[in-house]
């Protein structure tokens, strides 16, 4: 059994325990194509394919595999979506749903984790995948509006920038809460009309979302 294998099996088990049953087939594909291995530190490639979150410096992590395929599949990505990301983070994320999109603008604020996965997506040919650097709090405008946003970190409360940047039609995931409190992962859905509503997901944790200028490091 590969790792890989061992972790699309991991990902099932946690579906049908959290009563999700299976994601879809598509992503669950562009799960499996994409490596892991790729975008953790060097000395966690061993746990690359564990169904677990790992850090990947500057008190940031990797999301469990789980909650990758989770989010990735409430999204309903379609092949002529363009997505925005906020939270690069190690550049996972974005390369699944590179697979599975037709553009993915990722924003990430800290600026070591930008270089790194810049370097990382391009060395891997993610072509359709446009990191930037900056704070992902305010959206990024000169895109939009956006068929699907997913958020990588959690908030206070939703973005006002990322509700109006958001397509009538689309639909957004984000976690919400507290750094060190409850937090609940949100599925937010914006109609025809412009209307928006909010459905809790499940509970969750992410590392809190920054806000502000950019960090160095």
């Amino acid at each position: 059994m590969t790792e890989c294998h061992h972790m699309l099996q991991a990902i099932a088990r946690t579906a049908r325990l959290t009563g999700r049953g299976r994601f879809a087939e598509n992503v669950m594909t562009a799960i499996r194509s994409v490596q892991r291995s790729r975008f953790v530190p060097d000395g966690l490639v061993v746990e690359a394919y564990e169904n677990i979150a790992l850090p990947i410096g500057y008190e940031q992590t990797i999301s469990q595999p789980y909650i990758v395929a989770l989010m990735t599949d409430l999204l309903r990505p379609e092949k002529d979506h363009i997505c925005l990301e906020v939270g690069t983070g190690s550049g996972y994320q974005a390369a699944v749903l590179s697979l599975l999109t037709s553009k993915v603008y990722t924003i990430e604020i800290i600026a070591p984790l930008f270089r790194q996965a810049s370097s990382q997506l391009h060395k891997m040919h993610y072509d359709n995948v446009y990191p930037l650097l900056g704070n992902g709090y305010l959206g990024y405008p000169e895109a939009a509006p956006y068929d699907r946003i997913i958020v990588t970190a959690a908030a206070e409360k939703i973005p006002p920038a990322l509700i109006e940047q958001l397509k009538k039609g689309g639909r957004m995931m984000i976690p919400i809460g507290p750094e060190n409190g409850a937090q609940v992962l949100y599925q937010v859905d914006k109609d025809a009309a412009g209307e928006v509503t909010t459905q809790p997901v499940l509970d969750v944790r992410f590392v809190p979302l920054i806000e502000g200028e950019t960090l160095a490091l």
